[in-house]
């Protein structure tokens, strides 16, 4: 006997399975709340490894399955895959929950160990075989002290067997399903910690899901009968649109020069120490670097009354009497203004002799208190290297025993070994320089820096940057000044947008002209900052994408590079453009204006990386013009006139960018889990960032169920969606970086 299911039997399958996602979302918010308030191991105790949890997610998981088949959602094969391949993930996630063991083994060298000792419960657990250190060693980028990978050589003994591997950063040794991975080592060098993982099933499990809904997601486009392609085909995206207009207001300020400066050296002589190379930040670069880094610390901006970055750092060296009265130290505390009586900008003699911002004081009061005055003191401290000379590290020497090179200045301590002509050389190159500076002997002085010059040559030539990549980052200091490019994008932005609801309510058209303006303006400002990011990428030697600054000038990039996507058929997302595209640039200024360039943490140098953060930044953006859409509708909604056609137009281009944003967000997650599993072993660590994308997730692709969720197919519902269900990208972006924390923190 056939059983056909009942209404009733279909309602209580969709409130348990919706339900039960409904209820993970809470559970998930209050942990990484707990978490905040708490510390990780209670909300990792207490819900993220509990059996309840897990049992919940599983009850979630069976009802979805049991209400797709109830659906016949079988007669779909893509949509039914996509399902199917959650399902497979949260399985595979189970099973590694059942059976799955983590821990961590200590090893010495030559010392074989058996056991490992689990994370949670803190016991041990045999190995059926030995593992034996052989060695340990750091690799370091060339000429630098800046590690770029950890390498322990070990040897499995099995039974009469040997087995000989290595591990190393995103390089994982395998042996019998146990995994290994580089963790942590001994400050002798003699031993390390790996990190051991022991899942034979799960895992398979879980990349066979991966693999699924990859495969699902790029065929779901394709498909004839999707929803995705439905909407493309939809008879309000034929129609004719309004588009955003503009006023360019370009009255800037004049700039007058400043006559009260201080001495410094004249522009070629400067720049000429700018020309020099110099060890900051753990990697070889343009003094220039240095400078334009030291004049932002100290003054906020790279220019001092009309003085380039390079003349204000060696003023400090060369003229330190004159400089140490200028109102040049920025002070944003103002507890620390009060103790030294002043407003904005302080003097370094506003330090010296005064006790009011010593931290001692400043520990009994708050935090922000406490952490100007650090500010403030670094300030001071970064001042006092630069006079005395031990900022500049422009001296390579490189030891007779083997050891790595060294960068000095020329008040640190004789290395030995060295040639007494040599130190001669570093001791007194400067004292030179300077002497000829107060002879005003500038071609002179131009002669011993090309001395200078030239030593570096010859003693680093086999790890110096290449000339072009030397001048490429003489370039791109030029060029990184994206302040003004966000604030002349979101100015266009507002005035653009407030006209486009205007417009669109009195339902006129763009200008031609003025339409190809806009578009062409916004690609000037889109190749600029691709040129930026691709200069910095050429630098650095890597990607750019390892920091909030870095990610949201590609989201940027991203967004402009979207509205030119869209704008045939949605020409209001001009005015989106411009503003996402400034309020992504400034969001990236918010840590630090211009974060100096280093050298990528071993962790970090993985290609999956990159295609991680790539995807997650498409989809924040489709995300950020869906909600601009949901914006506009609203704005529609309170016209006095009738605008219901414009507001159910945005609402199917809404939903034509949730597919691939909900697409987007999936598979970057999923590939970011990849990376992790690769690098330390575990492809999920209840991480608040990696809760909040989840839930982001979650949210999102709740409103890809209309069928289901009837609510969903109105439209001023679905734009208030769009719009309050943006937070979430807030908090998994921001919220996270500057208030839960994590490792995945950029602040």
């Amino acid at each position: 006997m056939l059983y056909f299911p009942t209404h009733k039997d279909m309602k209580l399958l969709k409130i348990v399975s919706f339900g039960g996602i409904g209820i993970l979302l809470v559970v998930l918010i209050t942990a990484t709340i707990l978490e905040k308030l708490y510390g990780t191991s209670f909300s990792s105790r207490y819900i993220y490894h509990s059996y309840g949890f897990a049992i919940l997610w599983g009850i979630a998981a069976v009802a979805g399955i049991a209400y797709t088949l109830k659906r016949k959602l079988y007669r779909f094969p893509i949509t039914f895959s996509l399902h199917l391949s959650l399902a497979l993930i949260l399985t595979g996630a189970m099973v590694t929950f059942l059976f799955g063991r983590q821990g961590n083994i200590h090893l010495r060298i030559n010392a074989p160990a058996q056991q490992m000792f689990c994370d949670e419960k803190g016991d041990s657990i045999p190995l059926p075989f030995r593992i034996k250190l052989n060695g340990f060693r750091i690799d370091y980028y060339p000429g630098t002290q800046a590690p770029m990978d950890y390498v322990s050589q070990l040897t499995v003994t099995d039974g009469s067997l040997d087995d000989n591997g290595t591990v190393s950063m995103n390089n994982i040794y395998t042996y019998r399903h146990y995994r290994f991975y580089q963790s942590a080592y001994d400050p002798d060098g003699n031993g390390v910690t790996l990190a051991v993982s022991h899942d034979p099933y799960g895992i398979g499990i879980t990349y066979a899901g991966y693999a699924l809904l990859t495969l699902s997601f790029l065929l779901y486009f394709f498909v004839p009968d999707s929803g995705f392609r439905k909407l493309l085909r939809h008879p309000l995206l034929r129609k004719g649109t309004v588009t955003a207009t503009m006023i360019v207001l370009g009255c800037l300020p004049a700039v007058s020069a400043e006559t009260n400066r201080p001495n410094v050296l004249p522009p070629n002589v400067a720049d000429a120490f700018g020309n020099l190379y110099v060890y900051y930040n753990d990697r070889i670069c343009p003094l220039q670097t240095l400078a334009r880094d030291f004049t932002m610390k100290l003054y906020g901006k790279s220019v001092y009354k009309g003085l380039t970055a390079e003349q204000v750092l060696t003023g400090w060296l060369f003229y330190y009497d004159d400089w140490k009265n200028e109102p040049i130290i920025r002070i944003k505390s103002k507890d620390v203004q009060q103790r030294l009586g002043i407003t904005g900008y302080a003097r370094l003699t506003d330090f010296i002799g005064k006790e009011g911002y010593k931290l001692k004081e400043t520990r009994r009061s708050n935090a922000p208190a406490l952490r100007g005055a650090k500010e403030a003191d670094e300030k001071f401290n970064l001042i006092s290297m630069a006079a005395t000379g031990s900022l500049f590290k422009i001296y390579p020497y490189r030891p007779t025993n083997n050891e790595p090179m060294t960068w000095i200045s020329m008040v640190d301590q004789q290395p030995q070994g060295m040639a007494p002509d040599q130190w001669l050389f570093i001791r007194k190159s400067i004292g030179l320089i300077a002497e000829q500076i107060i002879r005003n002997n500038n071609k002179q002085a131009l002669f011993f820096i090309g001395k200078i010059k030239k030593y570096q040559e010859k003693e680093a030539a086999d790890i110096l940057p290449s000339p072009l990549k030397f001048k490429a980052e003489k370039l791109y200091n030029m060029l990184r000044h994206t302040r003004p490019v966000a604030m002349v994008c979101l100015s266009i932005g507002i005035i653009s947008f407030i006209l486009c609801c205007r417009s669109m309510s009195r339902r006129k058209r763009i200008n031609p002209i003025l339409r190809t303006v806009l578009l062409a303006l916004l690609g000037g400002i889109g190749v600029y900052l691709l040129a930026v990011i691709c200069l910095r990428g050429y630098v650095s030697g890597h990607l750019p994408l390892s920091n909030g600054f870095e990610t949201m000038q590609f989201m940027a990039v991203c967004v402009i590079l979207l509205t030119f996507i869209c704008c045939r058929r949605f020409e209001a997302v001009i005015a989106f453009g411009y503003m996402l595209g400034g309020l992504a640039l400034l969001v990236s200024m918010l840590g630090e204006a211009n974060p100096p360039i280093t050298q990528l943490m071993p962790v970090l140098a993985s290609p999956l990386l990159s295609i991680h953060v790539v995807t997650i930044m498409i989809a924040y953006s489709l995300l950020a013009f869906a909600m601009m859409n949901g914006i506009t509708a609203l704005l529609l909604s309170r016209s006095h006139h009738d605008c219901t056609e414009q507001i159910a137009r945005l609402e199917v281009i809404s939903r034509l960018l949730l597919y691939p944003a909900v697409c987007c967000l999936a598979l970057g997650i999923f590939i970011g889990a990849v990376w992790a599993n690769v690098s330390w072993g575990r492809y999920w660590g209840w991480d608040p960032k990696e809760v909040w994308a989840l839930i982001t997730m979650l949210i999102y692709a709740s409103a890809l169920h209309p069928a289901s969720l009837p609510f969903f197919r109105r439209p001023m519902f679905f734009h208030w969606f769009c719009v309050i269900a943006f937070a979430s990208v807030l908090i998994t972006y921001f919220g996270v970086n500057f208030i839960m924390g994590g490792m995945h923190s950029y602040a």
